[in-house]
C-alpha cells in the first residue's frame, strides 16, 4: 500500500523552517541534501555559493507512518513559488508499476511537471499537478540489490 506525506517549499528558509519543526516535534534528520550535492545538467557548471548551499532534500520523521519533507527551491521552479500553496502531497508506493499507475490516473487532466523517470538520487520518480491544483509527488524507491 503507498503512502502519503506533506512535502513543504520554501523560498530559501527551508533549514530554519525544519530546525524549528524539529525543536517542536522532536526527532533527528535522517537526510539532508544540497543542490551543491546535485550532479550539474549536460553542459552547465555545479551549483555553487549561496545557492549551492540551499536544501535540496529534508525529512524529519514525526512517527512510524509520517515524515515531514522539504526542500528549498530556486531558478526554474521558484516563479511558481506562492507562500501559502508551497506544498505537496509526496506518495510512496511499493512497486514502479503501483506508481505508474497512481501517476497516470491522479494526472489525467492536470499537469505534469515531470515526468516519472529514473533519478540521480536513485528513486523513480514524477511530479504533477493534478486538475483540481493539487500539487503531487509520485515515487518508488528499490530498495533490493541490482543484478
Amino acid at each position: 500500500m503507498a503512502t502519503i506525506n506533506t512535502y513543504l517549499t520554501f523560498k530559501g528558509n527551508c533549514e530554519e523552517a525544519f530546525t524549528f519543526y524539529k525543536s517542536v516535534l522532536g526527532g533527528e534528520f535522517p537526510y539532508i541534501s544540497r543542490f551543491k550535492d546535485m550532479p550539474p545538467a549536460e553542459g552547465q557548471p555545479a551549483m555553487t555559493g549561496e545557492a549551492g548551499e540551499k536544501v535540496m532534500h529534508i525529512s524529519l520523521p514525526i512517527s512510524k507512518e509520517t515524515v515531514l519533507m522539504g526542500s528549498d527551491t530556486g531558478g526554474e521552479w521558484a516563479a511558481n513559488y506562492k507562500q501559502g500553496n508551497n506544498f505537496s502531497l509526496s506518495l510512496n508506493t511499493e512497486s514502479k508499476e503501483e506508481a505508474d499507475r497512481i501517476f497516470n490516473g491522479l494526472s489525467a487532466g492536470g499537469q505534469v511537471t515531470m515526468p516519472m523517470d529514473k533519478t540521480f538520487w536513485g528513486s523513480y520518480f514524477g511530479m504533477f499537478t493534478d486538475k483540481f491544483g493539487i500539487n503531487w509527488m509520485v515515487s518508488f524507491d528499490e530498495k533490493q540489490p541490482q543484478s
